[in-house]
This record gives structure tokens, C-alpha cells and sequence, in this order.
């Protein structure tokens, strides 16, 4: 039996902030998504390393050259050796500009490919994991971060490797030539270059923890502002005049996470402060001490202007290398948020070895004695239920709401396991079938059913994607829901577009909808089909019509039927009357009535709207 409540992977071990050391996870993502582009940039990275020692050293040519050219006698000579030399500078500088701009070709190349593969990733886990995390606000929380940090952290983590790969060539080419000066600048440029790194090292861990803890606040705050934006929530918002109600309260989660955030910020700022202060004293220390060298004659003139660059360039080079390793370890602090994410593990899974899907059915459905609750609730949704849902007959639910009915339906989509009893068909738990064959069987639609804001066409073919887009099965399936002279009414037929999100778009009444998802139910080739409060949007007519097309279907298959309007279940084989996650009644429509209980008490309720007042 499977506990109550979902227990998310990722909660069993809190990431710590040395977890985000380990850099060969990311680097092996980068390179399993984009090797050609990684093997490009790496080769990029090397010789724009080398290149900054070239210029430099041409420097102290010419410098020495145009000193040599004032004191000797022959000036024109001197000129065209230190021309040939600007020249050759000049080279490398276009060299430097070019591979600089084919460099970022390459990031970009490298970077929108990992994180286009990245958010694919995220996509397909989202699909894959089951739906009591919904239940969970800890998933939400690890989707939310997943979403927010790992689609562009990726890509964060490639221009850093290459900025930091850079920097490390320039900075070991560097140091060597630095060396011939002196032992002690190797160290004077250490220690200008550690404050300014441990001080990123240190806030990088305190913003990685603060997010961790202000995720529920971001989401909340993400929250309002889909409330104040989305089309879905529109009309309450201006009808009710909730509009200042939750622009308030967003803008107080804003304030408070902007408030944090700023008082982090300068905590980062006065360490990073300090630490540049120090940077500025190493740099003109150094300088005071190589113009004394020069001064003394130990070095020209020229050794002074190269030793200076090499000092400033091999400090920024080192400042860089080690402000690169800071933000890769950030990223990859961020980027736990994707193994998070990645390693939350489905608990409705197909079997190793599934048993066939019996097609036709022979023996039907069978619930026996079925018990669940959602995921970290006590309350019991179902109790105790035992039904046969039959091929060839049309089985209702009949129920106030929250009584179990469609919790029912869930369950035998697998979209739940029970906790339990056992379901099966024609003998065989639903749990030895593949869970894809299983589902291909089924055609459901919900009473909160989805507008897809795609064509009209598409819309009903998403029902059996199997369909070429020109399968005529499409129209049939809108003729049978009722929805063909709504659709061949639009500008473009079945090729226009639904819904206002894009251009062109053509919005439709929830009846005009609810027609919609019903011809996507229709064109299903499925053995079980289930039909959720099908026609609460519907007029009396175009109700009539769609259960009549709902009997025809029933032929040699399953159905299932959920609705609070008796006009439309008394035809039914069978209604099973749910109350309080029990079933208490089951029977035909005039046994039931014979029964005089519950049933016949609800039927006598609604018969009697429809009658003239005395």
C-alpha cells in the first residue's frame, strides 16, 4: 500500500553549498548537448589566450625601438623597424577582433542549444511526473526553480568556462614572463586577486540560500501577477474591483524581496569594496617598483611598459580566472535546482514485463473494494467501492460534488493508484498494463476540460494525433458534438485559429468550447470512453443531441457518464449514487425511483424546477 501523501525526491537531502563544487555534472551536460560547438569554443578560448602576450611584447619592441631610433643615427631606419612592428601590432589586434567576434558567435551557438535542450528536459519531466505532486507545494517549489535558473544557467556556465579558460592561458603566459622580473609579483599578484574571489565565493552562498528560502514568496508573487495579467481571472477582477486588492499584495511580496535583496546586495558591495582597495594598492605598488628598476637601468624603458602590462594584464587575467571559478560555482549552486528537479521519480509506472491490452473487451471494468485519499490529506476520497462497468452499456455517476465521482475516473486513468482494492479489465489489474496502451484506450473528457489555443481542426484531431491533419474523422467527430456549424461559421473554417492569444484568433462561448472538447473525446478510437458533466454548458437540444451520439458509441464499448442533470442519466444502464466516497445506491433509473432513497429524493428535487408554479 502506498503511503499517504507525496514524499519528493528532493527533500530527503537539502543541497549544501559545497555541493555546487562539483562542476563535472554540468560539464558533462554541456558537452552530451553540443560537442562540435563545445570543441569550437575551447579552441577559441586557447588561442585568445595567447594572443595578449603577443601584444604586450610587441609593445616593448616598439617602446625599445622608438627609444633606440632618438638616440641613433639614423632615424629613417629606426622609424620603418618600429613601423613594421606597429604593423605587426596592428595585425594582432585585428586578429584579436576577429576571433573575439567569431567567439561570440560560438557562445551564442552553444549557449541557446544547451539551454533549448535544458528546457526540453524540464518539459518532459514536467509530463512524466505524476499528479499527486501537484498536490505537493514542494514540487511546485522545484518546478518554479527548475524553470526560473536551469534554462539559462547553462548557458551562464559556458561563458564563464570560456571567459575563465581565457584568462587562465593569459595569466600562465603572464606569469612566466612576470617571473624573469621578479619572484615577489607572482605572490603581490595573488594576494591582490584572493579578496575580490572569496568575497564572490561567500555571496554567492548566501544568495543561493536566500532563494532557496524565498522560493514560496517568488511564487506567490508570480502568482498575483498572473492574476492581475492573465485573460482567465479578467472579468472577476474588474467585476468585484479586486485589481488594487492583489496589485497590494504583490507589490508587498515585491517589497520585501527587494528589501532582502538590497540589503545583501550592499553587504556584497562594502566586502567588495575592501577588496578592490587593496587590488589598487598591489597595481601601483608594483608600478613604483618596476619605474625603480628602470630608473636604476637594471631594465629599459620598454621592459618597464611591458613588465607593467603584463603585471596589470596578469592581475585582471588572475582576477578573472579566479571571478570565474565564484560565478561557476554559483551557477552550478543554481543548477542543482535542475537535479532537483530532474530526479523527482513517477510512482505510477508501467510494468517490466505489461500484459496486452484485451482488445475487444469481453468482461468489462471491475473496482473491487477501492480505497485512496489524496496525497497529503486525511480525508478519505473513496471508501470501499465495488462496480462493474460493462462493454456495450452506459454507466452513470450520480452525486453531489466532492463526493468521489471524478476522483473515481482518475483512478481508472492511472492518473492515481489507489491506496487500496484493485482495478481491472477482463481480470488483469490496470497495473500490469503499459501505461501509454492503457491511456490509448481511453477517451476522457473532464468538466474542466482545456482550450487549446490552437486551430479548430487541431483542436479536435488532438484527440487521435494519429489522424493525417486532413482525416475527414475530424468533421465527423465535430458534426457528432454538435460543433461543425460553429466551426465552418469561422473566418477560416476549421483552419482558424481559437482563442485570442495569437493573430487572427477567434474566441467562442463555453458552450461553443465545451463542443470543441467533446468532438476531441469523439474522434478517439478508444474502448472506454468517459464523459465529466459533458453538457453542463449545453442547451436542452444540442444536450439531447450529444447524449443520443453518446448511446451509439456505447456499442461494443464502455462508457462512462458523470452529471448532475437527470435528463441525462435516466437513460443509463446503470447509476451508481455517490455520497461521501461511498457508493449508497446503484440500479436503472426506475429501479432506483422504486427505492424511494437518495436518488429519487434528488430526481424529485430537479423535476420539480422544471414545473409551473401552483
Amino acid at each position: 500500500m502506498r503511503t499517504k501523501g507525496a514524499s519528493l525526491t528532493h527533500e530527503k537531502r537539502r543541497p549544501r553549498a559545497r555541493d555546487g563544487l562539483r562542476l563535472g555534472r554540468a560539464l558533462k551536460l554541456v558537452w552530451s548537448i553540443a560537442p562540435g560547438w563545445t570543441v569550437a569554443s575551447v579552441m577559441l578560448t586557447v588561442v585568445q589566450g595567447v594572443l595578449p602576450l603577443a601584444a604586450v611584447w610587441l609593445m616593448k619592441l616598439i617602446v625599445d625601438g622608438v627609444t633606440e631610433g632618438i638616440t641613433g643615427p639614423d632615424h629613417g631606419e629606426a622609424f620603418r623597424h618600429v613601423a613594421l612592428l606597429i604593423g605587426l601590432a596592428a595585425v594582432v589586434g585585428v586578429v584579436t577582433v576577429g576571433l573575439r567576434s567569431l567567439a561570440t558567435v560560438v557562445d551564442e551557438a552553444l549557449g541557446r542549444t544547451v539551454t533549448d535542450h535544458v528546457t526540453d528536459v524540464i518539459h518532459a519531466q514536467s509530463v512524466l511526473v505524476d499528479m499527486e505532486y501537484y498536490e505537493n507545494p514542494r514540487y511546485h517549489d522545484a518546478l518554479y526553480r527548475a524553470q526560473q535558473e536551469a534554462p539559462y544557467r547553462p548557458t551562464s556556465i559556458i561563458r564563464n568556462l570560456t571567459g575563465t579558460g581565457q584568462a587562465l592561458v593569459t595569466l600562465v603566459t603572464m606569469a612566466i614572463l612576470l617571473l624573469t622580473l621578479h619572484w615577489a609579483v607572482g605572490l603581490i599578484v595573488l594576494g591582490a586577486a584572493v579578496p575580490g574571489a572569496w568575497v564572490r565565493f561567500r555571496y554567492s552562498g548566501k544568495l543561493f540560500d536566500w532563494q532557496r528560502r524565498r522560493t514560496e514568496t517568488e511564487r506567490q508573487s508570480y502568482y498575483a501577477h498572473w492574476l492581475l495579467t492573465d485573460s482567465t481571472h479578467a472579468k472577476e477582477m474588474r467585476l468585484f474591483d479586486l485589481g488594487d486588492r492583489f496589485r497590494s499584495w504583490h507589490r508587498e511580496l515585491r517589497l520585501r524581496l527587494r528589501h532582502e535583496l538590497i540589503g545583501l546586495a550592499m553587504r556584497r558591495s562594502l566586502a567588495e569594496l575592501a577588496a578592490g582597495v587593496a587590488s589598487v594598492v598591489a597595481v601601483f605598488g608594483t608600478f613604483a617598483f618596476i619605474a625603480w628598476r628602470a630608473i636604476q637601468g637594471i631594465i629599459t624603458v620598454g621592459s618597464m611598459v611591458l613588465y607593467y602590462q603584463a603585471f596589470q594584464t596578469s592581475l585582471g587575467s588572475l582576477q578573472a580566472v579566479l571571478r570565474g571559478f565564484a560565478s561557476l560555482y554559483e551557477d552550478n549552486l543554481f543548477l542543482t535546482y535542475y537535479d532537483e528537479f530532474m530526479t523527482l521519480e513517477p510512482r505510477v509506472l508501467a510494468p517490466t514485463t505489461p500484459k496486452p491490452m484485451p482488445r475487444p473487451m469481453s468482461e468489462g471494468i471491475r473496482f473491487e473494494g477501492v480505497h485512496f485519499s489524496y496525497p497529503g490529506t486525511e480525508r478519505t476520497a473513496l471508501k470501499d467501492i465495488s462496480l462493474t462497468i460493462r462493454p456495450g452499456e452506459v454507466t452513470a455517476f450520480v452525486g453531489p460534488n466532492g463526493s468521489g465521482k471524478t476522483t473515481l475516473v482518475k483512478l481508472l486513468c492511472r492518473l492515481y493508484d489507489p491506496n487500496a482494492g484493485s482495478i481491472t479489465i477482463d481480470g488483469i489489474d490496470l497495473r500490469n498494463f503499459d501505461l501509454l496502451d492503457l491511456r490509448r484506450c481511453l477517451s476522457v473528457i473532464f468538466q474542466d476540460f482545456a482550450q487549446y489555443q490552437l486551430t479548430a481542426r487541431e483542436n479536435v484531431r488532438l484527440g487521435n494525433v494519429a489522424l493525417e491533419e486532413d482525416d475527414p474523422a475530424v468533421e465527423a467527430a465535430a458534426r457528432d458534438a454538435g460543433a461543425h456549424e460553429t466551426i465552418a461559421g469561422l473566418r477560416h473554417g476549421y483552419d482558424t485559429m481559437l482563442g485570442k492569444w495569437f493573430d487572427e484568433g477567434e474566441e467562442l462561448s463555453v458552450g461553443e468550447w465545451q463542443k470543441i472538447a467533446l468532438a476531441r473525446s469523439f474522434v478517439r478510437d478508444a474502448q472506454i470512453l468517459i464523459f465529466d458533466e459533458p453538457t453542463s454548458a449545453l442547451d436542452p437540444q444540442a444536450e439531447w443531441d450529444v447524449f443520443q451520439h453518446i448511446k451509439k458509441l456505447a456499442r461494443g464499448r464502455a462508457v462512462v457518464l458523470i452529471s448532475h442533470r437527470f435528463s441525462t442519466v435516466q437513460t443509463a444502464d446503470c447509476i451508481h449514487i455517490f455520497d461521501q466516497g461511498r457508493i449508497i445506491e446503484s440500479g436503472a433509473h426506475d429501479e432506483l425511483l422504486a427505492l424511494d432513497g437518495r436518488y429519487a429524493e434528488m430526481y424529485e428535487v430537479q423535476a420539480r424546477a422544471y414545473q409551473p408554479p401552483t
